[in-house]
């Protein structure tokens, strides 16, 4: 149902968005290097998962997408938020729209990303190419193909996350301010990323593609075209000051009257929202006048005016700080073999740290890095030798290609398909031994470690046997393949386990809470495990992992 896949999805895939705000920050340079579209996407999605929880558990769609355009308004920042939440209002209303709230078509998908083409572009007065605009009808534009295929639902979202980085990775060639300082377009960055966030939460994992270019690619094009450079380009930007408040419209008020006079005051003017409540966004020298016009018919309230001049040097002052730090941050003498491994949690990150690991990346079934990503982590570790653990399938390829593409360091990957493989592995490593020797042991070691996998499934589906499953069941997942449907983690964990003993006895058991299990449900779980088997030597751990409340492996 769709209205379960947004509750779902969507926090999921605004907690993303939050952890990459600095790295989105990064790129702003457009329309003033301001430095805070990351922050300000964040804050706006944010808003919207807080109005969506509070709503009852049976809450209907349109009330979903009424939370969705509410809370997207009132928590709107800077113009990256304010567009942000114009596209989410409109892909909502089409949501709605859809003829099969349980299982939405192509036709049904395609139909809400031209509303929210719609809605979007008519907030903008004067929409510039290369932004996040052209992104989003870009990605409409593919929905509008795909349509005409017989491509099911679940790969047509992943074929729009694909278009979506593609779409970035074409940013500067539209926008010459990008291609002079090296970056893609913050805002529609930040977009692809929690589109893919989303689509990736909606689909369960992220499939490779068979007829697209898969996901890994896309960003990897993008990333080949980032660079983060010092941008202290203030001079020659005409306006100082960024205005947003809320306005509560007391009488009669004209949206494209408004619009008209605060062009004349400044530029990125933006009015969104319906009568009574407005979002107004506008860059002016002039704040005293734009709060003075728009009393003429209402309140103002939550004023946030931000000095952009004073935020581009304090930007520009923080990347030289970043950069001189990694300059003189001491290497340390180089090693004769080091280790690079993926993880989602930062449970997981403190295991793999401990066992020997050098540096992790973050990143898993919702996230996954790109191929630079593991580059530039493979080349921190200086060492002659180095050994990734990608810890999921969908990862192993992007490890390879930065195997391949590594020219300071001999690189191999461990194909890891669960961060417990990883654990497992780096067990089996012998510091003194060879690159070869060490991958041959860490590949047997891994051989043995069966996996489970407790998640709650997002859109109806059936079992490997059969069993139908329903959105917001919970699910037991063994090697890729739904064995065990149940109501409750705790039940479905127990079954799986069995089951999985039942086919091949183990002696030992690791598991890992997430980061939406409590400790008392996790300890009442493992006390449960414990008087199931009496003979399996249970290790539990905190992973912290995202969708996941409980993994774990058999050995």
């Amino acid at each position: 149902m769709i209205s379960t896949v947004i509750r779902t999805c969507f926090p999921a895939a605004a907690k993303v968005v939050a952890d990459r705000a600095e790295e989105i920050n990064k790129l702003n340079v457009f329309p003033v290097p301001d430095g805070d579209t990351g922050t300000n996407m964040s804050l706006t999605l944010n808003t919207v998962v807080k109005e969506v929880q509070a709503l009852p558990a049976d809450a209907s769609i349109d009330d979903i997408a009424k939370a969705i355009t509410h809370g997207s308004l009132m928590g709107a920042r800077g113009n990256s938020g304010v567009i942000t939440s114009q596209i989410l209002r409109g892909i909502a209303e089409g949501l709605c729209d859809a003829k099969n709230q349980e299982h939405p078509t192509p036709g049904d998908i395609a139909h809400a990303w031209r509303r929210g083409v719609k809605v979007a572009f008519k907030a903008v007065r004067k929409p510039v190419e290369g932004t996040i605009l052209t992104v989003l009808r870009d990605v409409s534009a593919k929905a509008d193909q795909l349509e005409k295929t017989k491509i099911s639902a679940s790969e047509m979202l992943d074929a729009l996350v694909v278009e979506a980085y593609e779409s970035v990775a074409r940013t500067p060639e539209l926008l010459p301010v990008l291609k002079e300082n090296g970056v893609v377009d913050s805002g529609a960055f930040g977009f692809a990323t929690f589109l893919e966030a989303f689509v990736n939460a909606a689909n369960g994992k992220a499939g490779e593609l068979t007829e697209f270019k898969t996901t890994v690619d896309a960003k990897a094009d993008v990333s080949a075209k980032v660079q983060i450079e010092l941008n202290d380009d203030w001079e020659g930007s005409e306006f100082r000051y960024c205005n947003e408040f809320l306005f509560k419209a007391e009488k009669p008020f004209d949206v494209d009257e408004g619009l008209a006079y605060l062009a004349t005051l400044g530029d990125c003017e933006l009015i969104v929202g319906a009568y009574p409540d407005f979002k107004v966004h506008v860059h002016s020298n002039e704040p005293n006048r734009v709060l003075a016009y728009m009393l003429q018919f209402g309140q103002v309230y939550e004023v946030f005016i931000h000095n952009m001049d004073m935020e581009s040097h304090d930007r520009t002052a923080k990347i030289a700080a970043d950069q001189a730090e990694a300059a003189e941050e001491p290497a340390g003498p180089r090693k004769a073999l080091g280790f690079v491994a993926v993880a989602a949690g930062s449970g997981e990150e403190e295991i793999l740290r401990s066992l020997g690991v050098d540096v992790v990346v973050s990143g898993g079934q919702t996230m996954n890095p790109t191929t630079a990503d593991i580059l530039e982590a493979v080349e921190r570790v200086n060492a002659d030798s180095v050994i990734v653990l990608p810890g999921n399938g969908n990862i192993r390829m992007a490890a390879e290609a930065a195997a391949s593409a590594c020219e300071g360091a001999r690189v191999a990957v461990v194909p890891t398909k669960t961060v417990l493989q990883g654990f497992s592995a780096m067990f089996a490593v012998d510091p003194e031994g060879t690159l070869e020797d060490n991958v041959e042991a860490m590949t047997e070691a891994i051989a043995d470690v069966r996996g489970g996998e407790v998640t709650t499934a997002v859109r109806d589906s059936q079992a490997a046997d059969g069993t139908p499953i329903h959105a917001g069941d919970v699910m037991g997942i063994q090697d890729d393949s739904i064995d065990v449907v149940g109501s409750s983690v705790e039940q479905v964990t127990l079954d799986l386990i069995a089951k999985m003993q039942e086919e091949e006895e183990g002696d030992s058991l690791t598991i890992l809470a997430g980061q939406d299990m409590d400790d008392a449900s996790f300890e009442a779980l493992v006390a449960a495990i414990e008087d199931a088997n009496p003979d399996l030597e249970v290790d539990p751990h905190r992973g912290e992992q995202p969708l996941y409340p409980v993994i774990f492996s058999i050995e």
